[in-house]
């Protein structure tokens, strides 16, 4: 067994590089499959033995070895975090039910991992993430939880921010929430259900008024700057996926 968790860990962190590639790609409309990766600064090919999760930074130093660009540290710290959340999401057994359920919530965490560094570094939750959140999302739903549970969820996810935005931008002329924070909403309501999605809507909100509140205070940000709110989304969601427990101690809106 500690073979295979080890197999699990190194293919997290496999994953965790080709995620590092998504988060690169993605937001500047470049294709994930063509062209080989290469050195943002001098345009060097990297190669194949350059590129092995985390070992190769540590060889490199954390450097290109062609010019000496300094790579992010966030590149194996990725690699890292999904290694581990890898190892802790799979199962003692290997049931296929289970070993399907691994499969879909390790895919859901690479998601929501992608899209809380986008969001950071560009303010944008992209179409093709969430659309491919969406088609994991939706057989599975389908085939564990009752209709009405994930249809609800998913009409009160997507409807209930739009309207708010959509109400937000007739009475001030600004629009509240992007598009790709109300995808997101929609499809995450459709696995946490009625419930579960309007304790992430106000509890999203929530934490993001208190950080927004303290950038301001600490004239970090000002008032019309934009924040961007899909970390507060991620990370509320993922307690409730993968830390239902302490979601419930620290939930205010949990009455």
């Amino acid at each position: 067994m500690l073979i295979l968790k080890v197999w699990i860990f190194f293919f997290g962190m496999l994953i965790g590089s080709f995620l590092n590639v998504v988060i690169y790609r993605i937001p500047r409309n470049m294709s994930i499959v063509t062209p080989r990766s290469k050195c943002p600064s001098c345009g060097n090919l990297i190669k194949w033995y350059q590129n092995i999760p985390v070992i190769s930074w540590l060889f490199l130093r954390g450097k290109c070895r062609n010019c000496g660009f300094k790579i992010p540290i966030k590149y194996p710290l990725i690699e890292l975090l999904c290694g581990f959340i890898s190892i802790n999401l799979f199962p003692e057994t290997l049931d296929p039910n289970e070993l399907l359920a691994f499969v879909y919530y390790f895919s859901v965490a690479c998601v929501l991992l992608s899209h809380f560094v986008i969001d950071i570094e560009h303010k944008l939750l992209p179409d093709k993430i969430n659309l491919y959140l969406l088609l994991i999302t939706l057989p599975f739903v389908i085939f564990t939880t009752p209709l009405m549970y994930w249809l609800m969820g998913g009409a009160i996810g997507f409807l209930g921010p739009l309207i708010v935005t959509w109400v937000f931008y007739k009475l001030r002329g600004q629009i509240g929430l992007g598009g790709g924070d109300i995808k997101l909403f929609g499809i995450l309501g459709l696995l946490l259900g009625p419930v579960g999605i309007m304790h992430n809507i106000f509890m999203s909100c929530f934490v993001g008024a208190i950080i927004g509140i303290l950038l301001i205070a600490t004239k970090r940000m000002n008032k019309d700057t934009a924040l961007a709110f899909g970390p507060y989304i991620i990370v509320v969601a993922s307690f409730q996926i993968y830390f239902p427990n302490y979601f419930k101690m620290i939930n205010p809106f949990n009455l």
